[in-house]
């Protein structure tokens, strides 16, 4: 079964996109910095839109790699999955 959940990570939190082949894909990230929270969504090429410094909060910076559905971009991902509400520890 194909999964979409935040996982902490070192200064943050990775989304991640588990396939059923047991591959982890990251999705997205954010991470916490003296000034606020960075975020940064992945692309196939070069967009820079996709990244952005100095968000406030965590949830914010999570919204914003979310807004970019990320999971769209993988063979298996799928824009209908949930992103699971817990956030599973390194």
């Amino acid at each position: 079964m194909v999964k979409i959940y935040w996982q902490e990570s070192r200064n943050g939190q990775k989304l991640i996109l588990d396939i059923e082949t047991g591959e982890t894909i990251t999705l997205g990230a954010v991470r916490k910095t003296r000034n606020g929270f960075d975020a940064f969504a992945t692309t196939l090429g070069y967009d820079p839109g996709r990244a952005v410094k100095g968000i406030p909060e965590l949830q914010g910076a999570k919204v914003f790699v979310e807004s970019f559905e990320p999971w769209n971009l993988f063979q298996g991902g799928d824009e209908s999955l949930p992103i699971e509400p817990d956030v599973r520890t390194m």
